[in-house]
């Protein structure tokens, strides 16, 4: 026990040296600007002095060791694990996305807040201590054990990976948006530098690089994240604390809304967009017609440019329309209808930020209440199933302290989240204030810096050469990036938020490439494959595995799939239709058996998959499809409610589980001696339960 609190101390002594370092590094960019130095240097070195960091970590904390390659050694202390779930959990989606959700979606965005919190309180009441009690190293373990066999070990696999996966690919695309744009390169390009930062910790290390990786990008994340809003909410009301004081500045940007949306030009402005909704309306009734006239239409007036000596900027903007122009119906008919409904989108008044559970009618009032509500309960139960979050909790010395360590997870966390709301008003406040009504041939930098890598776009679609809101499109996932340039604060802040939102990326990418690469080299090569495999073969196929599964998240990403925070969503609502159930009630349920878990989970996930599939437009659905008006990234609600009642039916009406099953509930339920809890043999005493 004395050497587990001296390695604790010196754990503090450390990472306290590296936060008074990284502050230090930060005041001399900032004299470095004051001095002269460029943009574009300061980007750059934010960039790759934080990946040298990560990457000095990852090299000294590799390792050949199975448990510390899976587990970390199971000595982390709960105050670091809590920094590094928080990191793991903060991901792109949190950072960069949970804002500019806010930002948009106002009150409805506090569904994000609500839900992510709130499922620590589920991960810390049913599931973090049962599972830390069990020991072993992943979720399929568990269900292997719990569930008596493979069978079980292979459904959880595959949940597993494709939940992760999904996640995965949202941080590798936040990781290339933040470097294409601080790096001035290519999106696809950006990904793949970004890439090699990920597997450069968890990689050679394993849990145990990633673990320490991930506290080191903690301290920046929320440096990062705390700094540009506390010194826009100095400059906006004279105090420091946005957290306290935003509730002001909304009180005026509520009355700043009603001025906005009942100006005349804005209003003529939406109803041009609505006439263009109306105009693809009629193209698409009329196709093939339509397209025919369309494409002829481009080239007569491409003629007559070149007849007329125009302009090569005139003439180059008609060739790529005629380009772009769909070649045939059914392509004119799916291009269209996306115009029509950005149009129809764009012709509408937005909702007030504070209004809760917007709607023209009742009813659209009760489908938006209705998917709150739904969202909330997704985010909870999937944050209490996400496998890479769980498997933190395996790292600890024992129960007692996987108990703290999701206090201290949910406290850092709260840093953050508390901040969020703040973040989303302070930048509207500047966006309405400061930007809209502007005259776009004056607009600032920023937004042709963020337009090269479409995240905002300008459309004057009146010719009156001012901004209206309805004419300015920003990206939900810029609003965090893009708010120090935005509020005219020193280019060192905005650097530091990329360095930040970078860290969030790659600290929930390293645990979700973890999860995926040890699950398949643990839980179907050496549990299933080859049980006599040794350490070294094993730590061999979880690395390939790894590389392997990097790569193709990198190219799905590539493939710009949707926003960030839908795919993070989309995740959770796979996470808890496969996981949850089978969880919940194999730990609080001995009647729970093998055919039912398997038909449950399976049946769970079916079910989501579906519903996503019949709703999304990625995958040609429509909302038409959607049941009671649930948007698709709530698809989990009907997957978990599924899940339980099949667990239970099926398990009712089957054989119950074997005695030593049953007595492995028991040992994972209830307490024994203080002192068996922080020993670090659990792996031994439940798999000789199992």
């Amino acid at each position: 026990m004395s050497g587990y609190n001296g390695f604790s101390r010196q754990l503090r002594r450390y990472y306290g040296w590296y936060t008074g370092s990284f502050l230090l590094f930060i005041g001399l960019l900032s004299i470095g600007e004051y001095m002269g130095m460029s943009q574009s240097a300061i980007g750059h070195v934010f960039l790759f002095a934080t990946i040298a960091i990560y990457a000095g970590i990852g090299v000294m904390s590799r390792t050949s060791d199975v448990a510390e390659y899976y587990v970390a050694g199971r000595r982390v202390p709960a105050v670091f694990n809590g920094m590094a779930t928080a990191a793991d959990w903060m991901s792109a989606a949190s950072f960069i996305g949970l804002a500019g959700t806010l930002y948009f979606a106002g009150f409805e965005g506090l569904a994000f807040v609500t839900g992510w919190t709130g499922g620590f309180v589920l991960v810390a009441l049913l599931l973090a201590p049962y599972l830390r009690k069990f020991g072993q190293y992943t979720i399929p373990d568990f269900l292997g054990a719990r569930y008596e066999g493979n069978f079980a070990r292979l459904v959880g696999l595959a949940a597993a990976a494709l939940a992760s996966f999904v996640y995965l690919v949202a941080q590798i695309y936040g990781v290339g948006l933040i470097t294409s744009r601080f790096v001035s390169v290519e999106f696809e390009i950006g990904l793949f530098i970004g890439l090699a930062g990920i597997l450069v910790c968890s990689f050679l290390g394993g849990m145990r690089a990633v673990t320490w990786t991930q506290v080191a990008q903690y301290v920046i994340l929320i440096i990062a994240y705390l700094v540009p809003v506390v010194i826009l909410s100095y400059k906006v009301t004279g105090i420091p604390i946005p957290q306290a004081v935003y509730g002001s500045v909304l009180s005026e940007l509520s009355e700043k809304e009603v001025e906005l949306f009942s100006d005349p030009a804005e209003a003529a402005v939406r109803q041009q967009y609505l006439y263009r909704a109306d105009d693809y309306a009629a193209k698409i009734v009329h196709l093939p017609e339509s397209l025919e006239q369309e494409r002829r239409a481009l080239i007569d007036s491409l003629n007559e440019m070149r007849l007329k000596n125009a302009s090569a900027r005139d003439i180059s903007q008609t060739e790529r329309a005629l380009r772009d122009l769909p070649r045939t119906p059914d392509q004119a008919r799916e291009q269209w209808e996306r115009a029509r409904q950005e149009a129809l989108k764009r012709s509408q008044v937005p909702p007030r930020h504070a209004e809760a559970h917007p709607g023209d009618t009742p009813e659209a009032s009760r489908i938006s209440r209705n998917n709150f509500l739904a969202l909330v309960f997704v985010l909870m139960v999937g944050t209490a199933s996400l496998p890479h979050i769980l498997m933190r909790y395996y790292t600890t010395p024992g129960v007692v302290e996987a108990r703290k360590s999701v206090f201290w997870s949910l406290f850092f966390i709260f840093l953050l989240y508390v901040t969020a709301p703040a973040y989303a008003v302070f930048a509207k406040w500047e966006v309405y204030t400061n930007l809209i009504g502007s005259s776009i041939a004056e607009l600032p930098s920023w937004v042709a810096s963020w337009g090269k890598v479409g995240m905002v776009k300008i459309e004057d679609i009146n010719g009156d050469g001012v901004l209206q809101l309805a004419e300015l499109t920003l990206n939900t996932d810029v609003i965090v990036l893009a708010t120090p340039e935005i509020a005219g604060l020193p280019y060192v802040v905005a650097g530091l938020v990329a360095a930040g939102g970078l860290a969030a990326a790659l600290s929930t990418a390293d645990g979700l490439l973890l999860t995926i690469s040890n699950a398949l080299s643990h839980d179907l090569y050496y549990k299933v494959i080859n049980p006599r495999a040794s350490t070294h073969r094993r730590l061999v196929i979880s690395k390939s595995q790894l590389l392997v599964v990097a790569v193709v998240a990198a190219w799905v990403a590539s493939l710009r799939p949707d926003n960030i925070l839908f795919m993070v969503g989309l995740a959770f609502s796979i996470a808890a239709a496969s996981f949850f159930p089978a969880l919940v009630l194999g730990i609080f349920w001995k009647r729970a058996n093998r055919v039912g878990a398997i038909t449950g989970m399976l049946a769970g996930l079916a079910l989501t998959l579906f519903y996503v599939v019949r709703t999304h437009p990625f995958f040609g659905g429509s909302l038409d499809n959607a049941w009671f008006g649930i948007h698709s990234i709530s698809a989990g609600v009907f997957g978990v409610a599924l899940g339980f009642v099949t667990i239970i039916i099926v398990s009712l009406l089957t054989r119950p589980p074997p005695a030593e099953i049953q007595n492995l509930v028991d040992y994972v339920r209830y307490p024994r001696l203080p002192a068996e809890d922080l020993t670090a043999d659990d792996e031994s005493r439940s798999s000789s339960r199992a």
